[in-house]
């Protein structure tokens, strides 16, 4: 079965570079199955894992936003930040995630910036599902 090079790149360095049989990511305008001979396209990803399928193993990595280009032989995944399972601090997601959820409380009864505890709670939300908690 052919394969499609995966290449997942932060500000700080390379998080993934392998070849896969097929990437899941969550793109804005939805999710996109990627498989070897896919079009090109070039999209903005939201806050979300992203998934890696190599025969029957699935890798899973947390993404902070970013985009993605496709080309027929490749996938370059340019993310704000991106973390591998091992690589995420379980207890400061979960702290994260408290401290959003407790913002969201309280914008609803003051001004606090509604739309950056969501974001920040999304973020945590998905470190915690890549880590498998």
């Amino acid at each position: 079965m052919p394969t499609i090079n995966v290449n997942v790149v932060t500000p700080d360095g390379t998080v993934f570079d392998g070849d896969v049989d097929m990437v899941s990511v969550r793109a804005q305008s939805g999710e996109l199955g990627i498989l070897p001979g896919h079009i090109p396209l070039v999209a903005p990803l939201t806050i979300e894992a992203v998934r890696l399928k190599k025969g029957t193993n699935t890798d899973l990595l947390s993404v902070s936003g970013g985009f993605i280009e496709v080309r027929p032989d490749k996938v370059t995944i340019l993310a704000e930040a991106a973390e591998k399972p091992e690589e995420i601090d379980v207890d400061r997601a979960e702290q994260a995630k408290k401290r959003a959820e407790e913002r969201l409380q309280r914008a609803k009864q003051d001004d606090t910036d509604f739309k950056r505890a969501q974001l920040s709670l999304r973020r945590a939300t998905t470190r915690l599902k890549v880590a498998g908690k």
